[in-house]
């Protein structure tokens, strides 16, 4: 089957339904180096891939028709690798931001950053405030990207703020002092490169998601791969705690 849009058709894989897609998505993209590492390339190399691939799956997603999708892009602990290869890291970021904000809004993408990024240098904090407020009037896909960020570290620090205001919380209260403030819980999480585990990753957001591991490095993470996540999620009995009626 193939989606017309305008004067593209995209394939879509027998079986998905585009009306039945996630609310929030959520991709851990993790393999960057090793993919690198297995072509004999410089981790660097991999991290870039990483970026462009990043681009690609946004692109796809807002065609697909997501409305939310959070992407892991550099966590708290990512900051304790070696300097260079963190320095990389955030000179990629500072280019995603300069470079990427014009297709963004041709798009019609919301950037939207959430984790500690102030504690970033301050041109790379800088890069990704101009890059939020350039694509604010956007109304299609809300690109969510996980930047200095810790699942731990975003629970305490909304517990602080609760404690601080001297009233006591609900579930739907709380959620509204998290970084994801306005956003719906994840429906569907994606990790990449064969790894089974959280990794701090929005760890109170995901409390009943699905997930979907898939061996493939991220820079390798393709199109129908993505479908073929979205359509194992389709596949899904989602009872919540219940049971199925």
């Amino acid at each position: 089957m193939t989606l017309a849009l305008g004067n593209k058709e995209i394939k879509i894989i027998p079986g998905l339904d585009l009306n039945r897609l996630p609310k929030h998505l959520g991709i851990i993209m993790d393999g960057n180096g090793r993919w690198a590492t297995a072509k004999g390339l410089p981790r660097s190399a991999g991290h870039k891939a990483g970026i462009e691939n990043l681009r690609k799956m946004s692109v796809f997603a807002s065609e697909l028709g997501l409305s939310y999708m959070t992407i892991f892009t550099l966590s708290t602990e990512n900051l304790k690798r070696p300097k260079d290869e963190v320095d990389n890291l955030f000179n990629l970021i500072r280019t995603y931001m300069n470079e990427d904000t014009k297709q963004l809004v041709e798009r019609d993408i919301r950037l939207n950053v959430i984790g500690a990024y102030k504690d970033l240098p301050g041109d790379v904090a800088s890069a990704i405030d101009r890059a939020m407020a350039d694509t604010r009037h956007c109304g299609g896909l809300t690109l969510t990207l996980a930047v200095n960020y810790g699942g731990r570290a975003d629970i305490i620090r909304a517990v602080n703020t609760a404690v601080k205001s001297g009233t006591e919380v609900t579930e739907e209260s709380f959620k509204d002092l998290l970084y994801t403030k306005g956003m719906p819980d994840l429906d569907l999480v994606i990790r990449t490169s064969g790894e089974q585990r959280i990794s701090n990753f929005l760890i109170y957001q995901l409390a009943y998601a699905e997930f979907y591991f898939i061996k493939k490095h991220w820079p390798s993470f393709n199109k129908k791969d993505f479908q073929e996540a979205l359509l194992a999620f389709q596949q899904r009995n989602r009872r919540f705690g219940g049971v199925k009626s």
